[in-house]
């Protein structure tokens, strides 16, 4: 099959002035070199496009994919990660990951918790702060956790985000509404254990392939799978462990819950954190969970249950395949 590679690529952002942190959502080459070889090991001939501006231009002069595997994360505004699968729903081409809809939903974070919460699944009581004043009418018990309401890999999340008076607060979100130009999510902050999980399939055939913890190794890491925690110091401040097997079963029941409840597809991943009681609480959900090789989440959740990554990227296409074939 003719598949066509949409991605944006983090070296072109970065020389076009980027910082590290703006573009760590990007995709290294060393990702789309894996998904591409991959890819073709499993007899697919595949062609890089590139980011929104280039798949544009392949479609407009008139060329087609028969499928395109999409990783693309956009670089602007709530619906960035939905901009590709729109386009390519308006030319009918099938694609990987979850359509437009649930992406444009699942980035703004407190949407998503809402849509959790009608669904079932405990989730920390949270407020959404769009300008300072906000917080005057604020009543939630300190203490609180601050993070922009529409961002991925943990940006925007550092040891500052966890407050435990109204000062510190306002000073977080005034810091992080000037820097990320967006409304903040303010949730109750839950002590307990952090896990995340990766999921792959979709509807009745989607299962969790593994459940992870995220143990913070010293307090250098404050307990905040941060944006430091992944990307900084991630071999000094954090270790993943497999969850036992009674943790996974109950991770699995409330992902699974959310996972088919928002009509998520093909693959992707989903974050809980304990609250002091040892209740699981669902915390975000990422249905373009990033495909690093060694350092994505989702490909170390594999490892750590002995699927490859040749493995993990089949079971990604035999899912949207299914899609495409009905």
């Amino acid at each position: 099959m003719k598949i066509g590679l949409t991605y944006d690529l983090q070296d072109d952002y970065l020389r076009r002035g980027y910082t590290c942190e703006e573009a760590a959502e990007f995709d290294t080459e060393e990702t789309i070199a894996a998904i591409e070889f991959a890819l073709q090991d499993l007899g697919h001939d595949v062609e890089r496009i590139g980011g929104f501006e280039e798949l544009l231009l392949k479609l407009t002069s008139g060329k087609r994919s028969q499928l395109v595997f999409n990783i693309c994360e956009g670089s602007f505004g709530f619906s960035r990660e939905a901009q590709v699968p729109a386009v390519l729903d308006a030319y009918r081409i099938p694609y990987t990951f979850s359509d437009a809809m649930i992406l444009a939903v699942t980035l703004h974070k407190a949407l998503t918790k809402r849509i959790v919460r009608d669904l079932g699944v405990a989730s920390p009581g949270f407020t959404v702060i769009k300008n300072i004043g906000d917080i005057n009418g604020m009543d939630m018990p300190f203490p609180l956790f601050a993070k922009p309401v529409a961002e991925g890999s943990s940006k925007g999340i550092s040891g500052s985000s966890k407050v435990y008076d109204r000062n510190s607060l306002k000073k977080v979100c005034t810091d992080l509404l000037i820097k990320y130009q967006q409304p903040v999510l303010i949730e109750e902050f839950l002590p307990g254990r952090e896990f995340t999980a990766g999921i792959v399939g979709t509807g009745k055939k989607a299962r969790v392939i593994g459940a992870m913890e995220v143990v913070f190794k010293h307090n250098d890491a404050q307990g905040t799978y941060s944006y430091a925690s992944k990307f900084i110091n991630n071999r000094e401040w954090v270790e993943y462990r497999r969850a036992d097997e009674k943790l996974f079963y109950l991770i699995e029941k409330e992902a699974m819950q959310v996972w088919r409840g928002l009509g998520c597809r093909d693959a992707g991943r989903m974050d809980f954190r304990m609250d002091k009681a040892g209740h699981l609480n669902f915390l975000e959900i990422n249905p373009l969970a990033g495909l690093n090789p060694v350092h994505g989440d989702l490909p170390i959740i594999s490892r750590l249950y002995g699927i490859p990554y040749q493995e993990l990227i089949k079971a990604i296409m035999d899912s949207a395949l299914e899609r495409v074939n009905q």
